[in-house]
């Protein structure tokens, strides 16, 4: 199983780890372009803040940000499942897997990067600011410099079982699974369900959503499953006690819907 994961746009300090090592992270395939959106990173932070901050969509109160990745060569690193915070690495908790599955994490969760393409969450990395959307003045948006080197490497990554994909819009437009990836690989979408005036409504909110997601993957992890494919992955989900409702895909190629249907987290 490959779990497909978005990063967390707050991350932890990581000021007493040793320095970034670009040859030492997963994925070495990647290393060129890693190396190409650094050099543009770390010299746009060097210069005019003001641009800088505009270029990475910064407001007044995080301009701090761009001294950050100013330093970016020189910064400590922690693994990445330290550096990334928020509401779903809140519910994963990596740190406190237990050890078996703490090292299936390792093996299978993929977080995706505008920095660094995609890292696994054992990568030593340091704390950063440049999402997916960010369009860099040389190498453009993000989004689409990453698909062509992310299209040589995730088919091997990917294997041949299960593709979980639990990103973003915005990481998702990185690499999108084809042909028979595809119709291995589960989208799961989280949704609120409400009873309004005696009739049930869904929506899709943020926070439910991250979290449930979050707290899925922990439990699939810590419960060992290991599902082979969408169908599997379903069934492992309502053995977990989960509400999940999924649609096989219409024609060969594409890949499966899965919903999970959450009243509270």
């Amino acid at each position: 199983m490959l779990v497909l994961l978005p990063p967390s746009e707050g991350k932890a300090p990581a000021e007493s780890g040793s320095p970034l090592e670009l040859g030492a992270l997963s994925l070495p395939g990647l290393g060129g372009a890693r190396a190409a959106v650094l050099d543009e990173l770390v010299g746009l932070c060097s210069g005019d803040v003001v641009k800088a901050a505009e270029v990475l969509g910064l407001s007044e109160g995080l301009r701090g940000e761009v001294a950050k990745n100013a330093a970016l060569r020189e910064a400590g690193t922690r693994p990445a499942g330290e550096i990334y915070t928020g509401v779903l690495y809140d519910a994963l908790g990596p740190a406190s897997l237990p050890a078996a599955a703490r090292r299936r994490a390792e093996r299978s969760l993929l977080v995706f990067s505008g920095l660094w393409g995609a890292v696994r969450i054992d990568d030593r990395i340091p704390s950063y600011r440049c999402s997916m959307g960010v369009k860099l003045p040389g190498l453009g948006a993000l989004g689409a410099f990453w698909r062509a080197p992310m299209g040589e490497v995730m088919p091997e990554v990917a294997g041949d079982g299960l593709v979980l994909d639990l990103r973003s819009a915005a990481y998702a437009a990185a690499w999108k699974p084809k042909g028979e990836v595809a119709e291995r690989t589960a989208t799961v979408r989280v949704l609120q369900s409400k009873i309004v005036d005696g009739v049930e409504k869904r929506s899709v909110v943020s926070h439910f959503n991250k979290a449930t997601k979050g707290r899925l993957v922990r439990d699939l992890l810590v419960a060992g499953a290991e599902p082979a494919g969408p169908e599997e992955l379903v069934e492992a989900l309502r053995g977990l006690g989960y509400t999940v409702e999924a649609a096989a895909p219409g024609k060969p190629g594409r890949g499966w819907g899965v919903d999970v249907v959450v009243t509270e987290v």
